[in-house]
């Protein structure tokens, strides 16, 4: 019978020792409580990523009461809530109680406040047996949906943005006055990109026989100089001195507007 070498012993039992340990290891990462707890970190961004979402929801959602509406057995009174242009809810704030009156409200309004959601406008069918209160209902709602487009409408920046922009574009610029034989004339302008929109005398011959001239003559000037965009006018026939100053005060005008 051979004797066990001690060299071998020691070897076998090193073995196993390593198996064991790199079984421990191989086991560890499922029941560590520090990887548990970094694999349920994960959860919190799409928590967040939630929250975030029903925020802009929150953002988007608006709520308009329409004015109350009288009728034969009381006032009638909506409100909506809308997001993203749509109503998601209608309901009734005040509607007629009392009675008979009070078992066609609770008739009535369910069926109003479901039909409003699923035609999305006024145009909803009246409740038989709730006819007064059906119509309160529909000039109510349709209150609430003009103040709801209303506040839309206010909220578009792109519109109001572009009016200065027009604004910044346009400039007026008044002629020097120009003496004529029958008193002065000076004319003011208005330029937008170079243009010119906008001709007025804001001066020009009065009195007797003047004033008829005056009268007959600037109008035409006027859409003249805008049509040609230059003081290269035509004179009105029977007021050449007139038609003489205003060309002359319109090219100083536009000599200040670099044209």
């Amino acid at each position: 019978m051979r004797k066990s070498h001690p060299i071998r012993r020691v070897v076998l039992a090193g073995a196993a020792t390593v198996s064991g340990i790199v079984l421990l290891l191989s086991l560890k990462p499922a029941s560590d409580p520090a990887s548990a707890s970094a694999a349920g970190g994960a959860a919190p961004p799409a928590a967040a990523q939630e929250s975030a979402q029903g925020g802009a929801q929150a953002a988007g959602t608006s709520t308009s009461t329409g004015d109350a509406a009288q009728t034969q057995y009381g006032a009638v009174q909506v409100r909506i809530t809308v997001v993203g242009n749509k109503i998601t809810k209608s309901e009734a704030v005040q509607a007629p109680q009392g009675g008979t009156s009070t078992e066609k409200t609770n008739l009535a309004v369910p069926k109003l406040n479901a039909d409003v959601v699923a035609k999305q406008s006024p145009d909803i069918d009246t409740v038989s047996g709730a006819t007064y209160t059906s119509e309160g209902y529909k000039k109510s709602l349709q209150s609430a949906i003009d103040k709801a487009n209303a506040a839309a409408s206010a909220a578009q920046p792109s519109q109001s943005a572009s009016a200065p922009a027009q604004e910044a574009a346009s400039k007026t610029l008044t002629g020097t006055v120009a003496q004529t034989q029958y008193g002065p004339v000076q004319v003011r302008i208005t330029v937008a990109n170079g243009k010119i929109t906008k001709a007025e005398a804001v001066q020009a011959p009065s009195g007797g026989q003047s004033t008829q001239k005056t009268e007959l003559a600037v109008p035409k000037l006027n859409a003249a100089a805008v049509a040609a965009g230059s003081a290269d006018i035509d004179s009105v026939s029977g007021a050449t001195y007139t038609s003489a100053g205003y060309k002359k005060s319109l090219q100083s005008a536009l000599d200040q507007a670099g044209g």
